[in-house]
């Protein structure tokens, strides 16, 4: 079966997964979809055997399983994969947010930018047309003010006839396409900068408030996005705190099963459910802060710019166009970088709004009072409580030689280690029944097989330490049977890929292993022992020639020969005659001679009956 084919097959069963919930009146992606089919599988109480060929049986019973699953009501589990798969297809870096929004920008200026650069205008009219069309691009480029508004389109007009005057559009139709683009988006720079310092220059001496200068929809969104994703996760971290508590009172050892009615099953989903949306606004607070970086850096540089711009222009009549346009374009690029910075924090607000619904179904069945009766006396303690509790054991690495552990007093950047399971403990995971509590790297952190693990104490790091593959085994397990530790736990590369159903063709499975590549070098000591040098050794043919011309000193000898008793009248002599040639002689000469060249005209032989012809010789002697 060729994989292509196979890739077919598996996209047709997604295909009827999808349709068939929207018949049932769930809305699901294609991707949410893939990944319900690759965690049925993985869970081994379904019984897909991955190592022989599925059944048209087997099919049908992964699409019900898959669908039963999609469709379920009030789901924690179904909730956190949810937004798993939203957070993957809606969230990127910083730079790619920032290129999209580049983007975007361009795509809302492209039908405008064609319009001007390809206008062939030929009365009046038209050029009047153009140049207001100019205006509205270099208004929509700029975000400051709307092309409706009279006033700030007299702004922006004023502003474009003092470096561009109407008398202009003739050589600018003319240009190129591209010289067009070139110089609109020159043009609207410039236009921009002289409206932002001349906003800037109307309090005279005056400290300018840079609020002014901003985006509107900066001023909107900078105080209240940072804020209110701090309020969303210190929400979430609470719930998360109080879960944990729960479900850590119900997996202790001496726990009686009758004490709690509910199911340990719900519990876990729950906490895992806070965790992610956690995991998700940790993620995107940072973000927001590095925005508001930006964002007071651009302010900074903007008011150093427009003070420079005062001190450039202060008191003169007129000033180089090489000199002031430079400044009106940085001023330009300044405010622009705000835009792009605002727009990117209304993005992470609108997936923090997004986020929410996708913690309905836990609180539909933990309401806050529910909650806090399963507590009852039971002490909540935040992360840091459980770090700043564990923090006085530390791994003593001679306990155990076996094993690499580091710790922060011999490890360089001990903060910025990139853990195994996002940090969490797979000791407690797997030894309390899926329970989720924060490692804490001071106690030390193992390393093992090049991946580094965190434990919640001592006995965890040291239990876990003497068996580490068979743990690691276990977390993977657990997270067959919850698939939402799959990316809650970053556990990506421990599982394979899902690959579609082999249409009972011999020696398929669904499963195939992922094709994992990595860039790896060496490094080899050119000379490990010195002794072994060879010092005279060359490698390069034209230095040996050299070497050899030196040693044979040709440009400074000569070569001399002499002629002994022995020699003489010994050598070789040729000597080279010449035979005697063909000789003729000529006794006679050939003459010839010229005859004159006939020209005789005759006149008179036509339109006369009986006139006389006469004839007119005019032949030249051969002398002449």
């Amino acid at each position: 079966m060729s994989r292509a084919h196979a890739e077919s097959v598996i996209k047709t069963i997604i295909r009827e997964i999808v349709q068939e919930c929207a018949v049932r009146g769930h809305v699901v992606s294609d991707t949410l979809a893939a990944f319900m089919v690759k965690a049925v599988v993985l869970d081994p109480r379904n019984g897909f055997n991955i190592d022989r060929t599925l059944t048209k049986q087997d099919v049908q019973k992964l699409e019900e399983l898959c669908l039963d699953k999609l469709t379920e009501k009030c789901s924690p589990s179904l909730d956190t994969i949810k937004m798993q798969v939203y957070f993957d297809m809606n969230y990127t870096s910083r730079r790619e947010f920032l290129e999209e929004i580049q983007r975007a920008v361009e795509s809302r200026l492209s039908p405008v930018s064609r319009e001007i650069t390809d206008s062939r205008v030929k009365t009046r009219e038209e050029l009047d047309a153009l140049y207001r069309k100019i205006i509205t691009y270099i208004l929509l480029r700029s975000g400051m003010g709307s092309p409706a508004d009279v006033n700030t389109v007299q702004e922006a007009t004023a502003a474009l006839q003092s470096v561009f005057p109407q008398t202009e559009l003739g050589a600018f139709v003319v240009l190129l396409k591209r010289d067009k683009e070139q110089q609109l988006t020159e043009l609207s720079m410039i236009v921009t900068g002289i409206r932002l310092f001349n906003k800037a220059s109307k309090k005279g001496e005056e400290e300018t408030d840079l609020r002014e200068l901003m985006p509107a929809v900066l001023n909107e969104a900078l105080p209240v996005i940072s804020k209110s994703i701090e309020k969303e996760l210190s929400v979430s971290q609470s719930l998360a705190w109080k879960y944990t508590a729960v479900l850590e009172k119900l997996t202790e050892s001496d726990h009686q099963p009758g004490e709690c009615d509910v199911p340990t099953l719900l519990l876990r989903q729950a906490v895992y459910n806070v965790r992610q949306h956690e995991a998700f606004l940790k993620m995107l607070l940072a973000d927001a802060r590095l925005c508001v970086k930006h964002i007071e850096f651009l302010q900074t540089e903007l008011s150093s710019q427009i003070k420079l711009l005062k001190e450039t222009v202060q008191s003169k009549t007129a000033v180089p166009t090489a000199k002031v346009f430079p400044l009106f374009k940085a001023l330009s690029k300044l405010s622009s970088g705000l835009q792009d910075e605002a727009e990117l924090l209304k993005i992470l607000s609108h997936i923090v709004h997004d986020l929410r619904p996708f913690l309905a179904s836990q609180a539909k069945i933990f309401s806050e009072a529910s909650l806090d009766g399963l507590l009852e006396k039971s002490e909540v303690k935040t992360d840091e409580q459980r770090k700043t509790e564990s923090s006085d054991e530390r791994i003593v690495p001679a306990e155990m030689k076996t094993q690499e552990w580091l710790l922060p007093e011999t490890t360089a950047s001990f903060n910025e280690l990139s853990l195994q399971y996002d940090g969490i403990c797979g000791y407690t995971l797997v030894n309390r029944d899926g329970l989720l509590l924060p490692g804490n790297p001071h106690i030390g952190v193992l390393k093992h097989k090049e991946k580094l693990y965190v434990f919640s104490s001592k006995e965890a790091a040291l239990k876990f330490a003497s068996s580490p593959d068979n743990f690691i085994a276990e977390v993977a397990e657990k997270a067959k049977l919850s698939p939402e530790l799959i990316q809650l736990l970053k556990l990506h590369q421990q599982f394979s890929c899902v690959s579609p159903y082999s249409e009972m063709q011999p020696g398929e499975s669904l499963l195939v292993k992922p094709i994992t590549k990595c860039d790896s070098s060496t490094q080899t000591d050119i000379h490990p022992v010195e002794t072994n040098i060879v010092k005279s050794y060359e490698w390069n043919e034209w230095e040996l020639r050299r070497k050899a011309i030196k040693l044979a000193d040709l440009l400074t000898k000569m070569t001399h020969s002499a002629q002994t008793d022995l020699s003489h009248m010994r050598r070789e002599n040729i000597t080279q005659t010449w035979l005697p040639k063909d000789a003729a002689c000529q006794s006679k000469r050939d003459g010839e001679s010229n005859v004159p060249k006939p020209q005789i005209y005759l006149a008179g032989l036509r339109g006369q009956r009986d006139g006389r012809m006469a004839k007119t010789n005019l032949t030249r002697s051969v002398d002449e």
